[in-house]
Parts: C-alpha cells; sequence; structure tokens
C-alpha cells in the first residue's frame, strides 16, 4: 500500500482508539518514511562479539569511574527512589550507563517517523504498527512534545530507551509536574526504570549474581538457566567463588550459566538476572548490567 494511503488508515485507527485528532494532525502531516531507518533494520550486524570481548566494551574502566561519580552526584534521589521501588541505586544507574552512557546517547531520531517506516516496511509490520500507535498515545497525554520526541532508529526512547508500550506500562512522573519525562528529567527516568524492574519481579534484599569456579566433571547439562538449585546444593557439588571461597551461606535459588560458550566464564546467578533478562533477553547484557552495578558500589 502506498505510504500515504497507508498513513490514512493508521490514523483512522489511531482516533478508534482514542488518539486525539490535533494530535494526529501535527504528528502525521506531511510525514515520510526515512530511508536509514530501512536500511539500519536490513543491515543489523550480525553479533560476532565474544563474551570477554563484550564485557570489556560495555564495561570499562572509564565508564566503571563515571558511574560512581553518578551515583554520587544523583546518591539523595537514587536513595529515594530505591527506598521506594526496592531497586538498589547501584543498579540504576548500571542500566542507565548501559542504555545510553548515563543519558549522553538517546538517539537521536524521529520516534514517530522511524516508527512508521517501520510499520510500513512490512518486516516487522504489525509490531511497530502497536508502537506508533502507543507513541501518538504518549504524545496525545502531553508527556513530551512531538519535536523533542526521539530516540533509537528502532524507536526505543528516552534515557532508559523504553518503547513506547513500556513507556505506557511503566513510567512514572516523580516529579509530579503531570508529565512522564523520560528525556530529561532524572526523576522520571530513575523512577521509571524502577517501577519496570519492580514489576518485573526485582528483589531489593538480593544482588544479581557472581562469577564462579566450577569442578572438574561438573555435568554440563547442569549450566542452564532452567535448572535452578539451591545454593548449598551447588556448594555440594564443588561450585565455589572465583577466588576459591565458599558460596554465600544465604540459601537463595540459583542457576550456573556459561554466558559465552560452554566450559568459559561460568555465573551463578539469582532471580534478579531473570527480571534483568525481561528487560532485554541477552545473557551479555544481564552479566554486563550486574558487573557493572558490583564495580560502581565497590565490589
Amino acid at each position: 500500500m502506498p505510504f500515504g494511503r497507508w498513513l490514512e488508515d493508521l490514523r483512522h485507527e489511531a482516533l478508534a482508539k482514542g488518539v486525539g485528532a490535533p494530535i494526529l494532525d501535527r504528528a502525521l502531516r506531511g510525514l515520510k518514511p526515512i530511508a536509514r531507518v530501512i536500511e539500519l533494520d536490513r543491515k543489523q550486524p550480525e553479533f560476532t562479539m565474544t563474551f570477554r570481548q563484550y564485557l570489556t566494551r560495555v564495561v570499562p574502566a572509564a565508564r566503571v569511574a563515571t558511574g560512581k561519580r553518578k551515583l554520587n552526584e544523583n546518591r539523595a534521589l537514587l536513595e529515594t527512589v530505591a527506598k521506594k521501588y526496592g531497586v538498589q541505586a547501584r543498579f540504576l544507574v548500571a542500566f542507565w550507563g548501559i542504555e545510553t552512557d548515563f543519558g549522553r546517547l538517546t538517539g537521536g531520531f524521529s520516534v514517530v517517523r522511524a516508527l512508521a517506516t517501520l510499520a510500513h516496511d512490512g518486516r516487522r509490520s504489525s509490531y511497530f504498527r502497536k508502537e506508533l500507535i502507543n507513541a501518538l498515545k504518549i504524545l496525545d497525554g502531553g508527556h513530551i512534545e512531538l519535536s523533542a520526541m526521539t530516540g533509537s532508529w528502532a524507536g526505543a526512547m528516552g534515557q532508559p530507551q523504553f518503547m513506547p508500550s513500556s513507556f505506557l506500562a511503566y513510567a512514572v512522573d516523580d516529579n509530579g509536574d503531570g508529565r512522564k519525562d523520560i528525556w530529561t528529567t532524572k526523576a522520571d527516568v530513575f523512577a521509571s526504570a524502577a517501577n519496570y524492574l519492580a514489576r518485573s519481579g526485582w528483589k531489593g534484599d538480593e544482588t544479581w549474581g557472581r562469577r564462579v569456579s566450577l569442578p572438574e566433571g561438573l555435568d554440563q547439562a547442569l549450566a542452564s538457566l532452567k535448572v535452578r538449585k539451591r545454593l548449598s546444593a551447588w556448594q555440594d557439588l564443588g561450585v565455589r567463588r572465583i577466588d576459591g571461597s565458599d558460596l554465600p551461606t544465604r540459601d537463595l535459588q540459583a542457576s550456573v550459566v556459561y554466558p559465552g560458550k560452554p566450559g568459559g566464564d561460568a555465573y551463578i546467578v539469582y532471580n534478579n538476572f531473570r527480571t534483568i533478562l525481561k528487560w532485554n533477553r541477552s545473557t551479555y547484557f544481564a552479566v554486563a548490567v550486574g558487573s557493572l552495578a558490583d564495580r560502581i558500589g565497590g565490589g
């Protein structure tokens, strides 16, 4: 279907779903696809980095140092949010750092144009069409101006890089100004991320996991998120902290995973690791968040 006709059809659907005509007039009038978005969608690079390469790139010493500084600069706000939602401040800073380099790299694409391009394209059109209508609902709610609604080429927005559906489900107006501003208001950025994690099952009195050494001869089939055992059971099997000392005595349910290749670096992971995977399904990402949070927190 030609883009203009497709856009008219979308306008009718958005109206039927409660989006106001004035916002639709402003957001859709003269809208054109972005060729660069299609190019980026088609040419996503194959993920060929090893786990060690990824961790070195995503959790460099400079990011750790910046993370510690950002934690100190925003401590009062972060501790208030942490107490309210039960998500430790060091983890909020780690997500912030990995997603957008602490708000520095949030993406420069018009979210409406990018999503319209992908929704019309056809490869994943139904998913992006829903996200586009969600984005129009956000505009209609007055949370952000159209010109300021920028994000990644795939429509992830603001400092926590929420898709519009995540925004509608989890974004918070923490400073009480009537807008959920995940682009420029740190209170809303931190509270929205914390709300997402808390409602996805985060446990504020637990950590995420740790690197471990495995005994020779351990059944490799046990290294899987599908296998859960208490820490005491893993201790009995010979699993130890990376320095050779005993596992923690708190008897949490845990799994052993290899983020990279079997036989490589091994980690024992808890509930919060699984919650990180709800944010981003990459095991590499989840270990990176945990590792950065530990280093920011002094671990």
